[in-house]
């Protein structure tokens, strides 16, 4: 399993906006399983990124880091 990040628009009708872009974290087997995981979810998901060792490590220092359930 590894932890991804997902850019999201808190709506499948909003267009992506970088202002008002959101993000979260999850654990998951693969890019298609986070967006299965999330497909429920009202979200217009923007991008999926794998997050390695060291990006990982800055983004629990820099940044509201919280693994969603």
């Amino acid at each position: 399993m590894k932890i991804y990040k997902v850019y999201y628009q808190e709506s499948k009708q909003q267009a992506p906006v970088r202002e008002n872009t959101q993000s979260l974290y999850i654990e998951a087997e693969s890019e298609g399983h986070v967006r299965r995981l999330l497909k429920d979810r009202p979200y217009n998901i923007e991008f999926v990124q794998a997050l390695d060792t060291h990006y990982l490590e800055y983004e629990k220092e820099h940044a509201a880091f919280e693994m969603e359930q």
